[in-house]
């Protein structure tokens, strides 16, 4: 029973730092890489939420532009649109769209570097609450008496460990984040 709440806890725990890296991938360094475009959707065929990635091959043309190759040349208009929407700026050539990333300014970096912490603290919060619903676990079996308070110890520090290591991986992979940003 313990090891069942200790491995639902990791598993949550791992989705709650895999979520922070898939939102800190969204996050502009100046970099261009193509999981910058993963939330941008465009109008195709009529349907109005349709990925970009499914309708265009995305590439990196250099280290600062990335490259829209259409799988359709008649949505180019929609693509356009669609990155409009999503504040970016497109450039056409013709069959294929070049999206220019100039680096950011030290104050937005700055900023980016805000956003990235206030995510970690909520990956932090997220790991957190995981560890009191473990821990909330634990004392119902103690009441039901399917578990001794010895081993309610025992299972609280299991829970305890994971999360700590748990959050030493967050603040890692903020650090990495942060450093990435403030390189110019």
């Amino acid at each position: 029973m313990l090891n069942d709440i200790k491995n639902n806890a990791q598993t949550r725990m791992a989705k709650s730092i895999d979520a922070l890296k898939h939102t800190l991938t969204s996050i502009r360094t100046g970099r261009a890489t193509p999981a910058l475009l993963d939330r941008v959707t465009v109008n195709a065929y009529g349907n109005a939420s349709t990925p970009l990635n499914q309708v265009a091959s995305i590439s990196n043309a250099d280290a600062h532009s990335l490259l829209v190759t259409p799988f359709d040349k008649g949505m180019i208009k929609e693509i356009e649109k669609g990155l409009y929407n999503a504040e970016f700026t497109p450039n056409t050539l013709g069959t294929a769209i070049r999206i220019n990333m100039p680096p950011p300014t030290e104050e937005r970096r700055k900023e980016l570097v805000k956003q990235v912490q206030k995510e970690g603290e909520g990956a932090k919060i997220a790991i957190r609450n995981i560890r009191q619903d473990a821990n909330k676990e634990i004392a119902k079996l103690v009441k039901d008496k399917a578990i001794s308070e010895d081993e309610k110890k025992r299972g609280e520090d299991d829970i305890q460990k994971l999360t700590d290591t748990n959050i030493k991986d967050v603040d890692k992979v903020v650090a990495d984040k942060e450093k990435e940003l403030l390189s110019v």
